[in-house]
């Protein structure tokens, strides 16, 4: 009987390996993820072995269905198998696109940026909220000191009643106005994100931050009252940090579907952030500005910030290197090889009926609602560990470290730089170069247990800390009085946060398959942001025990 001759389809399909057979792809090496740590399924496009594709192969074709997710192919033990399924698996070097010029690399960096530049211009702005409640009681201006107002004697002369009680809880309340709400908008984020479009929630949130900030801006030229400004900063600041809270972790969750080396950037990003707050405090005092100039140059900057942040969200889905893993995440490999040239040209994909058929399956996984609780006991030692970290930063930075003072300053004009310098200037350029270390070096490992070591360690910069030179001390002794101890703890401590905090936010959504990776990436969004809260809670206890 002769052989029927293939038809042009069938020649450009590839050949599809049988159901329970155990066999190794023929053809050269794929590359994987340099930084996913190991080749057992742990990066999104593992090397594959080579060897002879069997010929023999009987029974009806099918598809391991955690294949299709984590995207490697394994002879499936036990679970369910559908006749006439079948799923390509040969992807080779030329399906696999390039990020060409660090293009999706640099958006990422610019939306880590963008996230926290907004609030990290908002803090260094304090020194003009409280004193604008000072004025609005006939209290003038106190010319561009930052912080010293709150640093300044406790005794000042003659505080009226109405000042003295809102200028001194200005930063009690304004740290649980911004925490609560953080951790409750980051915690329905990461139950909410799969019934949210990602583009509503980002853009969403970068437009609704946008306006908050315009209409603070527009605000430091309107005098209005002590009670109803602070009622007002504090409503614009909860909102703020509602926002936000969703912000950032839908951009987690979406750096979790493309390799762990593209959440180093949004966290070097967001280093950045306070590294250019600083600049701008320091910049503020060595100029002699206003309070109200500076801080309206803030809030004007910082939407430049976000409309910059806006445009290179929106250039996003034109890249070919992040549409390839955003249809990772959406289809299985085997829907991949027939489509990937139709994405790269950014046309739509026409399935005949019978890949239709063929695509169901793949994509039924995926559509499904992941269980939030396995994906947690999978990123359980990452998530634990950020939370770890910030809580023991938030906890000294900036409540603790922000009241040492010099011991060699006197009168001289160090007097008035040494905590803008010593203190938020080093803190945020060496908690910059921990988190963009990450980008170059991701040790230890995503399953050693040096990780959780190490974030256990970092306990002992509380101690260190403490026994500075801060001011005023009523129980302990100042041990490391002189500044050169202060600025020498204060480094290591930025660095061991940037560092160990950006490679637990890479490791977690990696530890999970590509489809669970966004649900992942926001989850570890909520403990980063849990962090945050508990650290401002135990702020009042290290504080006080001083």
């Amino acid at each position: 009987m002769p052989e029927r001759s293939p038809s042009p389809a069938e020649q450009q399909r590839p050949v599809r390996p049988g159901a329970g057979c155990d066999f190794r792809v023929q053809g050269g090496p794929q590359p994987r993820d340099p930084y996913s740590g190991g080749t057992h399924g742990q990066g999104l496009l593992p090397e594959l072995e080579l060897g002879p594709l069997p010929t023999d192969c009987p029974g009806p074709l099918c598809t391991d269905p955690s294949a299709g997710k984590s995207g490697y192919l394994q002879a499936p033990e036990g679970g369910s198998c559908q006749p006439g399924i079948t799923n390509a698996v040969t992807m080779t070097t030329s399906h696999q696109p390039q990020d060409r010029y660090k293009a999706v690399w640099l958006i990422f960096f610019m939306l880590g940026l963008g996230t926290l530049l907004p609030w990290n211009f908002f803090m260094t702005a304090t020194a003009y909220f409280t004193n604008r409640l000072d004025q609005s009681q006939n209290v003038s201006l106190v010319p561009a000191e930052p912080r010293e107002d709150v640093q300044a004697s406790a005794t000042p002369p003659a505080p009226s009643p109405e000042r003295n009680s809102l200028s001194a809880i200005f930063n009690n309340v304004m740290t649980l106005c911004a925490m609560l709400p953080l951790l409750l908008f980051t915690c329905l984020n990461s139950f909410l994100h799969q019934r949210i479009p990602q583009a509503v929630r980002i853009l969403g949130s970068l437009v609704a931050i946008l306006l908050l900030f315009l209409i603070t801006a527009i605000l430091v030229k309107v005098p209005l009252d002590a009670l109803p400004f602070f009622v007002f900063t504090m409503v614009k600041i909860m909102l703020i940090n509602s926002f936000g809270a969703i912000l950032q972790g839908s951009l987690f969750g979406l750096a979790g579907l493309l390799p762990a080396s593209y959440t180093a950037p949004i966290m070097s990003g967001q280093g950045l952030a306070g590294f250019f707050a600083s600049v701008a405090m320091i910049c503020a005092i060595a100029t002699g500005s206003e309070l109200s100039e500076s801080a309206f140059g803030y809030f004007i900057t910082a939407c430049g910030v976000i409309i910059l942040t806006i445009i290179c969200y929106l250039g996003l889905p034109r890249l070919e290197f992040y549409r390839y893993y955003q249809q990772l995440k959406l289809e299985g490999p085997g829907e991949q090889e027939t489509k990937l040239d139709l994405i790269s040209k950014g046309e739509e994909s026409k399935a005949s009926p019978e890949e239709s058929r063929i695509s169901a399956p793949n994509s039924q996984p995926t559509n499904e609602s992941h269980s939030v609780r396995a994906i947690l006991k999978n990123i359980l030692v990452p998530a634990l560990s950020v939370c770890f970290v910030f809580t023991i930063t938030i906890g000294m930075f900036p409540a603790v470290a922000a009241e040492v003072k010099s011991s060699i300053a006197g009168t001289s004009a160090w007097r008035n730089y040494f905590i803008p310098v010593s203190c938020f200037l080093t803190f945020n350029i060496f908690d910059w170069l921990g988190r963009s270390l990450t980008a170059f070096t991701m040790w230890p490992g995503k399953d050693s247990l040096w990780l959780p070591s190490l974030v256990l360690a970092r306990l002992a910069f509380v101690p260190l800390l403490l026994l500075c030179n801060v001011q005023p001390r009523r129980y302990l002794t100042a041990v490391f009085d002189h500044d050169a101890w202060f600025i020498f703890f204060m480094a290591a401590f930025a660095f061991s946060n940037g560092y160990l905090a950006s490679l637990c936010m890479c490791f977690g959504p990696k530890k999970v398959k590509p489809a669970e990776a966004e649900t992942a990436g926001a989850i570890m969004a909520f403990f980063l942001s849990l962090g945050l809260a508990l650290g401002a809670v135990f702020s009042f206890l290290f504080r006080a025990i001083v």
